[in-house]
């Protein structure tokens, strides 16, 4: 048997309780897979990318939806040992892997502040545009479940607000295309046990600057701190995480002090008289 196979069936046979359902259980739940879609699956070169492909590739062969796919690697200025390492993998994976060149490192190198976030809404941007370009109606990214519960905090402790990585939002700007998360639900130690049962390497950050600007960007080292937070809570309580996650998908409204929506703000004062 091919090795891409063999990596293929994992998926299915020995990883299907901790990852296949739970791509189908997302893909299911948030309704993110429709009739007629042409999805460009995106592919950063990390083992959660290249899941993603292969989850999304098994589905449209068994699934019960019709739908098309197209795999794209944005090259945002990969020295040639990454790029390569990418492409051999994707060879390896049996993926046909389409990559286009940017220049989005030269761009951020000289930013002193903030250059990751930079770099992600640049990267975004690039996305979107090849996706229009393609004819195709979502991108799907490969953001897992510890993605969701890191953003979460962060957005608690840092930002003084409630929200979440959603498994889909629509494009502010590209009208008509949608971004998902097909393994919303997948956690990122089932990817890493997944990849080292297949004695896969991926690319851990193929950002080319990481360690120089990984203690002074603030974005960068707060979610650090959310990934060893949680993994410290984990110790007197296995279920911290998904408690955290369940807790976003069961708000008491008649127990928060205010809220906001695409309209307005909201208060609890505003019908307290009236009850």
């Amino acid at each position: 048997m091919d090795k891409y196979k063999e990596i293929e069936r994992s998926i299915i046979k020995k990883y299907r309780k901790d990852i296949w359902s739970k791509f189908v259980k997302a893909v299911i739940d948030y309704e993110l897979i429709n009739e007629n879609d042409k999805i460009m699956v995106c592919i950063s070169g990390g083992k959660d990318s290249f899941l993603l492909a292969k989850c999304m590739e098994e589905i449209k062969r068994h699934g019960k939806v019709n739908f098309d796919l197209c795999f794209v690697c944005m090259n945002p200025g990969y020295n040639e040992r990454n790029k390569n390492l990418i492409l051999k993998n994707a060879k390896k994976l049996n993926i046909d892997l389409k990559m286009f060149d940017s220049d989005i490192f030269d761009v951020v190198s000289n930013v002193e502040k903030s250059p990751c976030y930079l770099c992600a809404r640049m990267r975004r941007g690039c996305l979107y545009n090849k996706a229009r370009e393609l004819g195709c109606n979502k991108i799907a990214l490969g953001h897992h479940f510890d993605d969701v519960i890191e953003t979460t905090l962060l957005s608690m402790f840092y930002g003084a607000e409630i929200k979440t990585m959603m498994p889909k939002l629509w494009s502010e700007n590209f009208e008509g295309l949608q971004l998902i998360r097909p393994l919303y639900l997948v956690k990122e130690s089932d990817i890493i046990a997944w990849a080292k049962f297949n004695e896969l390497s991926f690319l851990n950050c193929a950002c080319r600057f990481t360690e120089e600007i990984s203690e002074k960007d603030d974005n960068l080292s707060k979610r650090l701190e959310m990934k060893k937070l949680i993994s410290e809570l984990k110790k007197n309580n296995p279920n911290i995480d998904y408690n955290i996650f369940k807790s976003l998908d069961n708000i008491n409204m008649n127990c928060v002090l205010g809220w906001k929506d695409d309209k307005k703000k909201h208060t609890f004062l505003d019908n307290y008289d009236n009850k």
